[in-house]
């Protein structure tokens, strides 16, 4: 919460200098306005996370004046309300006026303080709730339990506490801003935001403003990063910022501080990156198309995430949670894929990776007309995609033995090639068979050996 916004609206001057004291000790930025004329006049160039709110002033009471603030329709930031004269009768009206809560003078600076963070931090909470309402699917957790999965879920507690930048790599559809989020949920900063970014949605002529902010007219105008204090912030596809916004990054992340467009004052930031992109950037880099202190900064701690073929033991697992999501968030029927059903989708090489599974879910769920899914309508579904046409030969039971054991033999080896990346020694180990038959097999059923 370093760095949060609060304007106290108070005629009293001592009352005013002590609070401001006190918070700003806390960390937050702290404006005082004397009157109700002077903090709409505020208003306008301001944008604070909470108001601390008089109720007797001498231009115009509390009361009234958050009537007229909540009357505008643009107006959404909490109040807490003050006063040495209140009642009961008073604290109601300001409540059915959208007030938070209600403090009474002479202020109890330990209730002050802990009312302050239990609002913003609830608002907080409540604009990420918001969010993600309107996102498409984020897991909390790494799905699975393969032996590849395991070892990158203890990669990632490793270093999740740590303040350090990430880089996160991955094909498409890998599940970054998953990974992202599991290491954010795994950190001292998990109470705090997680703001997900996606670069390549942000124009290259405003992305620095729309990261850092900007100041016109003397009115502050927050950025993703104020977004994310004291939580995290994850870039998606970081290779698309624009070389200028990257330095900026660069100078944020050195000294902990920005400089808002328009502005010559710097602030200090308290927040983690975790920046994600398809591929490693060294070549990018040589190229001078990445800017190479960033990339440095950014690469300190690199979680590389194998395509799900890679872990393809995952797939049930997978398939469970991507049922239960779809039935709960979109209330489709659940429907149970059968075992020959989910040894064929074990099978495939899912290119689009796990996205592409969680798409193919939804749309068994959507067409389905039985409570389960069968081998046929997998089949089916996945039509001309680059299956292993041998693995469907397996099923083919009106064909001569010779050629089902021939069918089966090579997709056997090509599993093996693949396991073993295409490595023919220890083929040969796992197999049982001397090396020089295993390479006329190999080549009589058409297998490619990698040198």
């Amino acid at each position: 919460m370093i760095g949060k916004s609060i304007l106290v609206v108070d005629d009293e001057p001592d009352i005013c200098s002590l609070i401001k004291e006190i918070l700003e000790d806390e960390g937050f930025r702290v404006t005082i306005a004397e009157n109700g004329s002077q903090a709409t006049t505020l208003l306008k160039n301001l944008d604070p996370q909470l108001i601390l709110l008089d109720i007797w002033m001498p231009d115009i009471d509390g009361i009234s004046l958050l009537k007229e603030w909540k009357e505008s329709n643009d107006f959404n930031i909490p109040v807490v309300m003050m006063s040495g004269h209140g009642t009961v009768e008073t604290a109601v009206e300001a409540t059915r006026l959208g007030a938070y809560d209600f403090l009474e003078k002479p202020l109890s600076l330990a209730k002050l303080i802990l009312t302050v963070k239990n609002v913003i931090e609830t608002t907080m909470l409540q604009n990420e709730n918001r969010r993600l309402r309107n996102v498409d699917y984020i897991s909390n957790e790494i799905i699975g339990k393969s032996e590849v999965t395991e070892i990158l879920r203890e990669q990632i507690k490793k270093i999740a506490d740590l303040d350090t930048p990430v880089m996160v790599i991955g094909k498409p559809g890998s599940d970054k801003e998953t990974v992202a989020r599991y290491i954010h949920n795994n950190s001292h900063r998990q109470e705090q935001p997680f703001v997900p970014v996606n670069i390549s949605a942000l124009s290259p002529d405003d992305a620095s403003v729309e990261l850092f902010g900007k100041v016109v007219d003397g009115k502050v105008q927050t950025g993703y990063i104020d977004d994310a204090e004291g939580g995290t912030l994850f870039l998606k596809d970081i290779l698309n910022l624009d070389y200028n916004t990257q330095a900026k990054l660069h100078n944020a992340i050195e000294k902990k501080t920005i400089t808002r467009t328009g502005d010559i004052d710097t602030s200090s930031i308290n927040v983690r990156i975790i920046a994600a992109t398809l591929g490693p950037l060294d070549n990018v880099v040589k190229e001078g198309r990445f800017h190479d202190d960033l990339y440095f900064q950014l690469s300190v701690i690199p979680i590389y995430l194998p395509p799900l073929r890679d872990h393809i033991e995952d797939v049930s697992d997978l398939l469970e949670y991507f049922v239960n999501f779809f039935v709960e968030k979109e209330g489709l029927p659940y429907r149970h894929f059968t075992t020959s059903a989910q040894n064929r989708l074990r099978q495939y090489p899912w290119p689009g990776n796990i996205r592409e599974l969680k798409n193919f879910v939804q749309r068994m769920l959507i067409l389905g007309h039985s409570n389960t899914v069968e081998l046929d309508e997998v089949i089916v579904s996945l039509g001309d995609q680059p299956v292993n046409r041998a693995d469907d030969d397996l099923h083919n039971f009106d064909i001569p033995l010779r050629e089902a054991r021939g069918n089966f033999e090579k997709s056997y080896l090509k599993y093996q090639m693949k396991q073993t990346n295409g490595n023919v020694s220890k083929i040969a180990r796992i197999t049982g068979m001397e090396r020089t038959h295993l390479y006329r097999k190999l080549k009589s059923l058409g297998i490619e050996i990698k040198n």
